[in-house]
């Protein structure tokens, strides 16, 4: 009497693990995927609506967009995100492009908005945030004629 495996059937179970490997590992990643894209599409509604609330309640707009939003600066300090205050704005990097995603205060005259666009894109992750993420609800108006303190 034999107790033990014969070699052919290690083999198969190699052979069976290993294509479940094959097929488990790209699933993981995806998820992983999106899971940032998710977190990312958040954080920008989230900054947004916290401009627009601190523009609202104060009745002024900063030039550093991070001291509006605690997501904004939780980004920058995961280096996520790159402030540009001379032009009150703030570029979010995705994936491999730095610049995947624009928020800023733009003026005109008396009206300011916060606008957010997309940047150029390229990378698999950036390009899924733009598909995910959207604009349609912006720019928001966060001072002016139509917007009463």
């Amino acid at each position: 009497m034999r107790y033990a495996f014969t070699m052919i059937e290690l083999i198969f179970v190699i052979v069976i693990l290993g294509i479940l490997a094959a097929v488990a590992i790209p699933k993981l990643s995806a998820t992983r995927n999106d899971a940032l894209i998710a977190s990312m599409s958040q954080s920008i509604a989230t900054a947004a609506m916290e401009i627009a609330t601190y523009a609202v309640a104060n009745g002024e707009i900063e030039d550093d967009l991070s001291t509006m939003s605690n997501a904004i600066e939780m980004l920058v300090v995961r280096n996520d995100a790159v402030l540009d205050v001379p032009n009150r704005a703030v570029d979010l990097r995705m994936g491999t492009v730095p610049d995947c995603i624009t928020i800023q205060v733009i003026s005109a005259g008396t009206d300011e908005n916060l606008t957010v666009l997309y940047g150029a894109g390229g990378d698999n992750l950036c390009d899924s945030l733009h598909d995910v993420f959207d604009l349609r609800a912006y720019p928001l108006t966060l001072k002016g004629a139509t917007v009463v303190h």
